[in-house]
């Protein structure tokens, strides 16, 4: 039987290397990828692809590696206006007496949605194109992702005290709610419950968030077990670790995304065996808090499903999933004792498949896999500081500058070429933050 005539496409891209973190983790070398409707075709060898396709623009990217779009799994993009704003502090001091009345005094839909437009450039700029975001205002976070053609989950603020978003937690899930009609089937945009913290959500709202998540069919992300105080603390006010408790208030299930986890037990660890909970390792924010470690060797040995997050520039202090992956890669060997541990695919997969798995993303997004969304990035590998290529997953981690990723597609669409933002206006964002850096610094003098 004859083979099928070759299909009309939008964009073949040629490429030195593809790590399409698929099934087994392949490393596939000049090989080239379809794009075409916002969808992926192939990949196939180069001179195979001729075969299958007749594109109508070729791209030539011979000394690159493809790889899907980076998936920053917990962010605060707002606070990146806070960057360096009050640094070298142990996370409570850090909140309580800087990060929380900085907020009650500046942030309105206007400052986040600026955060967000310097954070979504940043992230662009280094490989991300897809991000979870727990901060004030979603609403005004929406439309600036909408305008930098990227993805995000939007998690609503839920916490027990008012904030400049929301006077109550009831109102919190109100808010959710409408958001949620929205959104409900935006194809970039995505929602999620994000109530603070065990610390700042009482008995109630707990049953009120369990009913609220099963009631509007959204996941759940929530900073847990952050620190050994906030374990502490729970033991001292419920008589029980925090994970425990939100065992015992049915929120942990596959859909509940556990940010940090710095401190685990045995018992923890059965918890999240148990339901599936996935865990968001933050390592550079952990670190820069003095908030501890969180054993993801012990978790991915235990078939618990790890994703990577930078947290918010003001704890960390940037956006960069790069950055964050050999942060990991090295930090679980220096935990661990083990050189072995926590190789440089598997960080990889941290940031893409796995990120897109505990997102509930993973059947269309962080592979590069015939059918999946477009959502890939080229990182040139032909600079000083990352050759010779003896194996591309090495030189991404361990080696690379994150100003090294050249082109950035979502959906199909160039969003970054040759280094270049497309959508998204580089000096007027940098006027913007400036504007705002003026405005805190008048307010800190005044303190």
């Amino acid at each position: 039987m004859p083979s099928s005539a070759p299909i009309d496409v939008e964009l073949l891209i040629e490429a030195r290397w593809i790590l399409p973190m698929s099934d087994g983790l392949p490393t596939l070398e000049h090989h080239a990828i379809a794009i075409d409707k916002g969808r992926l075709l192939g990949p196939w060898p180069i001179t195979e692809a001729a075969n299958h396709v007749v594109a109508r623009r070729l791209m030539p990217l011979h000394q690159h590696a493809l790889l899907p779009g980076l998936i920053n799994a917990h962010n605060h993009a707002g606070m990146t206006l806070m960057r360096g704003y009050a640094d070298d502090l142990p996370l409570m001091t850090w909140l309580e007496e800087h990060i929380w009345p900085a907020e009650a005094a500046h942030v309105n839909p206007d400052f986040v949605a600026a955060g967000t437009r310097l954070a979504c450039l940043e992230m662009l700029r280094s490989g991300t194109t897809t991000f979870a975001d727990m901060y004030l205002a979603p609403e005004a976070v929406a439309p600036v992702v909408e305008q930098a053609g990227m993805r995000v989950q939007l998690c609503t603020p839920l916490i027990d005290f008012p904030t400049p978003w929301a006077r109550s937690f009831d109102e919190g899930l109100m808010l959710t709610e409408a958001l949620a009609e929205r959104y409900g089937n935006h194809p970039r945009i995505s929602l999620a419950l994000g109530p603070h913290a065990p610390y700042t959500v009482g008995d109630d709202s707990l049953t009120k968030l369990n009913d609220a998540r099963q009631r509007l069919d959204l996941p759940v992300q929530m900073h847990v077990h952050e620190t050994a105080d906030e374990v502490s603390r729970g033991l001292a006010e419920h008589g029980r670790r925090p994970l425990r408790r939100l065992y015992e208030a049915k929120l942990l299930d596959e859909r509940f995304q556990a940010v940090h986890m710095t401190q685990i037990d045995d018992a923890d660890l059965a918890l999240l065996e148990e339901t599936g909970a996935s865990v968001i390792h933050c390592p550079q924010s952990n670190l820069k808090l003095a908030s501890g470690f969180c054993p993801v060797v012990r978790l991915k040995q235990s078939g618990i499903r790890v994703a990577l997050g930078t947290d918010g520039a003001a704890s960390n202090n940037d956006l960069d999933m790069f950055d964050e992956m050999k942060t990991a890669a090295l930090l679980a060997k220096g935990v661990s004792g083990d050189a072995a541990a926590l190789p440089a695919m598997q960080a990889l997969a941290m940031a893409t498949r796995d990120g897109a798995g505990v997102l509930g993303m993973g059947d269309r997004r962080g592979q590069l896999t015939e059918g999946f969304d477009a959502d890939l990035i080229a990182v040139d590998l032909d600079a000083f500081n990352t050759l010779p290529v003896h194996h591309p997953a090495s030189a991404l981690i361990y080696a690379l500058d994150s100003r090294q990723v050249s082109h950035v597609w979502v959906a199909g669409e160039i969003l970054l070429e040759n280094g270049k933002p497309s959508r998204l206006d580089g000096q007027a964002i940098k006027q913007e933050a400036w504007h705002y850096q003026r405005i805190m610094a008048r307010h800190q003098n005044q303190a």
